[in-house]
């Protein structure tokens, strides 16, 4: 299993200095690579290779110095990350959707970069990681890495933070717990998620409760004219404010698969397409949805769920809502109905804990020792 430890970094003066450099020299290698790749195809209709360009380097070496000053593996992986741009932009064009074509990376729309294998060691006893060509930097070491090291990216956030990221291979368990405990989630707007147990987790709202205060800092920005020292000066405002609500939300997402995944052997959850619920139909709650970040919750209890020996099942979401959880009488319910009244048995229950009750009959169907969990008059 792959798994991601990730630590706040502390660089000197001196370091942010070189660091920042080697953000600057990627982000001109991208530009180079793309402009390379985009005059070949329009002049000659020729498609140049990740390792065409890679072969290039050693030229661009001569030709711009500063770019000695830069980890050579550092400098591969902009080749292959111009590779993966459009590796993603033609999968969009075959698949009919919006293609998005890669695009020059200005100072702030390139912040990070990575060595892909060697050119970084971490030294426990100083708290510090070395690496190639920019020194020891100090880290918050505040949890030990596990498993074997892939990768190791450095990323700068648009409020001047350094986090570094380690890409590891973790072995994963192979005794797998039995299941005793099920739990089926349903998610939604009202409540973050309706446990089939009658448990409620409320929606926190991070978002909203941020609005304010963003579009005051957001006001402020625009009323100042570009290229003015200050605006760059309450942009990072803005960026905070951004910053402290996904740190918020993500702080959430931990703690409360983290609760899941050791109260459940198995977990039902829906398999949501968050892009197909932003789509006409759903457009008075886009901002809800994006809000509430469902898919956040998923990827964290599906990684936490395999790494303790437990399951997560995804099930397909249609009906689930307009299903009698008792007898299985389906009638047609609108959004605005938030009590299930069956037209065949009488049962009277909430829309949400009626569709968590079927999630986890869908999700436990392969485990007939389970209790009955239906609902009683």
């Amino acid at each position: 299993m792959k798994k991601t430890f990730k630590y706040r970094v502390y660089p000197s003066k001196k370091q942010v200095a070189i660091l920042t450099k080697t953000l600057d020299e990627c982000r001109w290698l991208y530009n180079h690579f793309l402009e390379q790749r985009k005059n070949a195809w329009e002049k000659d209709q020729q498609s140049i290779s990740c390792f065409d360009q890679c072969n290039t380097l050693k030229t661009l070496k001569e030709e711009r110095p500063s770019l000695k000053s830069v980890h050579s593996q550092v400098l591969q992986n902009v080749a292959i990350r111009i590779d993966f741009a459009f590796k993603n932009f033609f999968r969009r064009v075959k698949g009919g959707e919006k293609p998005g074509y890669p695009r020059f990376r200005s100072e702030f729309r390139y912040d990070s970069f990575t060595y892909p294998q060697v050119g970084f060691e971490i030294i426990e006893d100083k708290q510090a990681v070395r690496l190639s060509k920019i020194g020891d930097v100090k880290i918050k070491y505040h949890r030990p890495i596990e498993g074997t090291i892939k990768t190791c990216a450095i990323k700068r956030t648009r409020t001047e933070k350094w986090f570094i990221s380690f890409s590891c291979i973790v072995e994963t368990p192979e005794v797998v717990c039995p299941v005793k405990n099920a739990v089926g989630i349903d998610v939604g707007l009202k409540s973050f998620a309706v446990l089939s147990n009658g448990e409620k987790v409320e929606n926190p709202k991070f978002f909203k409760q941020e609005e304010k205060n963003l579009a005051k800092a957001q006001r402020k920005f625009s009323a100042i004219e570009k290229g003015m020292p200050e605006r760059r000066k309450y942009g990072k405002v803005v960026c905070r404010i951004h910053e402290r609500i996904s740190n918020k939300r993500y702080n959430f997402s931990h703690q409360l698969s983290r609760a899941l995944v050791n109260r459940f052997d198995l977990i039902a959850i829906e398999d949501l397409s968050i892009n197909d619920m932003k789509k006409d139909n759903f457009r008075c709650v886009n901002k809800s949805i994006g809000d509430a970040a469902w898919n956040m919750l998923f990827d964290q209890l599906s990684y936490k769920a395999e790494y303790a020996g437990t399951q997560v099942v995804k099930i397909n979401p249609a009906h689930t809502s307009q299903t009698c959880s008792r007898c299985g009488n389906r009638q047609k319910l609108k959004l605005s109905e938030r009590i299930f009244i069956c037209h065949c048995c009488s049962l009277s229950i909430d829309r949400d804990f009626n569709a968590s009750l079927n999630i986890l009959a869908l999700g436990t169907q392969g485990f007939p020792d389970l209790p009955d969990r239906s609902p009683t008059l």
